[in-house]
């Protein structure tokens, strides 16, 4: 019974001590929860090791924080840091992991907000008993735990998530940084007046307080929702409106087909009984080559090329090829949705490698480009091929990175200097940039 009475003794009276490890022990956990709140709301599933360097790193921020910037001060560090820290670990667009970030701990500071005020209500305690007496702190901190994770459940089980673009234009994500901005304000404002005045504010306002942040909440999310299917749906039309332009033109090259087959199987046949199959393989070249073309036009389908921007940029370069009496053999074997790096940088590579396969092989006799998108499962990587005939046989393909080198004229030459910093920013990803006699390749190497 000593052994009670002493132990309930140092856990109902102030201990300092007792506090400060209840904090720490709770900082980890904190950490944890918002790891998971927000890897939830985004979808993703991070490595082990992740998690580990994400939670042990924001916990020691967590507790340097407690002991050296007075509360609730130390709120504006704890909202920002863990934004910058998870953009490094993560690797993911700032905006997503913002956006992600914050909406985990206004969940958290809603749920704070929430329970605080009846906590002590109904507990009939001051904020100082709750701040220095293990046992009220320890109880409440547990609750609140508690009510988090039946949070991450029901978005688990529920499978709810916010779909967050990277690549949108500036002046959406300008909003949406003030609406999250403005959210974080909100946060450190709520939880400042809570600090201070939790134990003088009645039930009622306090309740109050809590609608209002969670009606910002909802609302702020059913905008961001919004904004996000209207951008997708946008460029949905725009995928379908090229399409449409890919099926016309490949419904006139059938018809066209149609209505010449039986001058093709004639002059086929006058070959054959003529026994020239050197007049035969010529002729069988000019076919391939018109063969080629609707083939094309049968891979440049948003089902094959299974990323709007992606379609939309291939479709785009195609026709400006096909305009400058370009060949374009296109090879498409490659799942997009599952892309092991950023659809974004992504896109700003392939379209500077095509802009210059295609303003080199405009100054060959022979034009042609080759593209092939595969999986080449056995090296665990994806690779993206642009081969192109060119002119100039004495280039250097390593000085070409460099900034402001450029073969062509009235060219700035950042295009290739901009792919290498994109490529440096990712650790699995190559480019291997190689020419022989013909063609002059560039290929793309994506590690998973």
């Amino acid at each position: 019974m000593g052994i009670l009475n002493n132990f309930w003794q140092a856990i109902s009276m102030p201990n300092e001590i007792l506090i400060n490890l209840i904090l720490i022990i709770g900082i980890f956990i904190e950490n944890f929860l918002v790891l998971c709140l927000f890897t939830t709301i985004l979808n993703i599933y991070p490595k082990i090791f992740q998690k580990i360097i994400y939670v042990f790193s924001m916990s020691v921020i967590g507790i340097l924080t407690m002991y050296f910037i007075p509360s609730p001060f130390n709120i504006f560090v704890n909202l920002f840091i863990p934004i910058l820290v998870a953009y490094l670990i993560f690797k993911i667009s700032i905006l997503k992991t913002s956006a992600s970030i914050i909406i985990s701990l206004i969940i958290l500071n809603l749920l704070g907000a929430l329970l605080l005020n009846p906590y002590i209500s109904i507990l009939n305690i001051t904020t100082e008993e709750l701040n220095h007496i293990p046992f009220y702190r320890f109880l409440y901190m547990c609750t609140l735990y508690i009510f988090a994770i039946i949070i991450i459940l029901i978005l688990k089980v529920k499978n709810i998530k916010i779909i967050i673009l990277e690549d949108i234009d500036n002046k959406n994500k300008i909003i949406i940084m003030l609406n999250l901005l403005s959210g974080i304000l909100a946060i450190i404002i709520q939880s400042i007046i809570l600090f201070y005045y939790v134990d003088k504010l009645p039930i009622l306002i306090t309740f109050l307080s809590f609608i209002s942040l969670l009606t910002y909440f909802v609302i702020s999310i059913y905008s961001l929702t919004r904004v996000f299917k209207l951008i997708l749906t946008t460029r949905k039309l725009e995928s379908a409106e090229e399409y449409n332009n890919t099926l016309r033109i490949l419904h006139d090259n059938v018809r066209g087909f149609k209505h010449d087959f039986d001058n093709i199987v004639t002059t086929i046949g006058g070959y054959v009984r003529t026994n020239d199959m050197n007049g035969l393989k010529k002729y069988y070249v000019q076919l391939e080559d018109d063969c080629q073309r609707v083939n094309n036009l049968y891979i440049l389908n948003p089902d094959v090329v299974n990323n709007d921007g992606v379609y939309n940029l291939l479709t785009k370069k195609y026709y400006e090829a096909d305009s400058k009496d370009i060949k374009v053999n296109i090879t498409f074997l490659l799942d997009l949705s599952t892309l092991h790096m950023k659809i974004y940088e992504f896109a700003r590579i392939l379209g500077i490698l095509l802009d210059n396969a295609i303003e080199a092989s405009l100054e060959c006799e022979e034009k042609i480009i080759n593209l092939t998108f595969r999986n080449d499962i056995k090296n665990s990587r994806e690779l993206i091929i642009v081969e192109n005939t060119y002119k100039n046989k004495d280039i250097d393909t390593e000085k070409i990175f460099e900034k402001g080198i450029s073969g062509k004229e009235n060219h700035t030459g950042l295009g290739l200097w901009e792919v290498r910093k994109l490529i440096n920013k990712n650790n699995n990803i190559n480019l291997y940039t190689s020419k022989n006699d013909k063609f002059f390749s560039q290929q793309l190497e994506i590690y998973y």
